[in-house]
């Protein structure tokens, strides 16, 4: 999509027209702060992070950080309570409950369905291509419709595990006629460059990402949406006033801040993702692993279910995938620690001799 693509024809009116609230640390960040009924007398327990103070609305000093680990301008970026945040705020601005639709390519991550549902927005699905798991752009762009609104790709792709092909992804984000959201959750295991890079060229281009996976910090649920300035200036209108809380953005400060430990790991998962490859392709009962550029391999494997609660009973949770389309009696596996794996192998060598 051209540079003249016009997002305020996508955005609802009501959003449009929407006065955001406007939060006491917009103005004023130090001083002698009485503005916001904040407890005076702080926290129930010594700290030096000022926690009875609100944080930083617009998450500056975070998003500066974020933007010069990608190579993009910090008004390029929202920092969201994971990446749900980001597709939930999407839905609300360019999504009218009832009448609009998104289109979606399964098998693919699931929230996308999830929110959908949540806002009353309708769902059409055009399958990945069997066996490679690329998106079939001519039928994607026949299934499209004057309601619809927003194209989910997930690449690398939950739970197939594969990136989508560049020149696909480019046809769809110039053809599509609406918003093109890429979710990159795994980027970092991939040997493809990011979607980011071509933010400043596509207006209708999103790009998701999150800091659950490749830093390792799922539990502090902070995720990451790209997007030109005029997408990024409404999600920041839309969301709560505070949706980044001080130890999240000051954990994932520390984070971005260790980059050569989180790339020493990223390798390190790599490294044992190969092995773990070869170590289940030697068990008879395994018909293929999938090729993999993200922390999982989606493996077939007979009698899929059974093993699958076979292996929960010994305390080893994998993912049944069987009920996806195009995954029939598939397993989507995480790549552990060396010992994690040797005990998975293990207990899959026991199960299926």
């Amino acid at each position: 999509m051209s540079s003249s693509f016009n997002i305020e024809n996508f955005v609802r009116p009501n959003i449009r027209q929407l006065e955001p609230y406007h939060s006491a640390r917009e103005d004023f960040e130090d001083g002698l702060l009485l503005d916001a009924n904040e407890n005076s007398l702080g926290a129930p327990f010594t700290d030096d992070s000022k926690l009875h103070r609100y944080p930083d609305p617009a998450q500056k000093r975070l998003r500066g950080l974020i933007a010069k680990w990608r190579g993009v301008r910090r008004e390029n970026i929202f920092t969201g309570v994971g990446s749900d945040e980001g597709i939930d705020l999407l839905f609300r601005i360019f999504c009218t409950p009832g009448k609009d639709r998104i289109l979606t390519v399964p098998p693919t991550y699931g929230m996308y369905t999830v929110s959908a549902n949540i806002y009353d927005i309708a769902i059409d699905e055009v399958l990945l291509e069997e066996e490679t798991f690329q998106p079939r752009v001519e039928p994607i762009l026949n299934a499209t419709t004057p309601e619809t609104k927003i194209l989910f790709l997930c690449s690398p792709n939950n739970p197939t595990a594969n990136t989508f092909e560049a020149d696909r992804v480019e046809q769809l984000v110039e053809k599509f006629p609406g918003i093109v959201v890429v979710d990159e959750a795994y980027i970092d295991f991939s040997e493809e460059p990011s979607w980011t890079s071509k933010i400043a060229e596509y207006s209708n281009l999103v790009v998701l990402q999150t800091m659950s996976k490749s830093l390792g910090l799922a539990g502090i649920r902070l995720g990451i949406t790209y997007a030109q300035e005029q997408i990024i200036n409404y999600m920041m209108k839309v969301k709560a006033p505070y949706n980044i809380n001080k130890l999240t953005a000051q954990k994932a400060i520390e984070g971005l801040q260790n980059w050569d430990t989180v790339s020493f790991k990223i390798n390190a998962i790599k490294k044992e993702r190969k092995q773990l490859a070869e170590k289940l392709n030697q068990l008879n009962a395994v018909q293929k692993v999938y090729p993999s550029e993200a922390n999982f391999l989606l493996v077939k494997i007979n009698n899929a279910r059974t093993l699958y609660e076979q292996l929960t009973k010994r305390d080893i949770i994998v993912r049944y995938r069987g009920d996806e389309p195009h995954c029939n009696s598939c397993l989507r596996i995480t790549v552990g620690t060396p010992d994690e794996n040797e005990r998975l192998i293990s207990a899959l060598q026991d199960l299926t001799s």
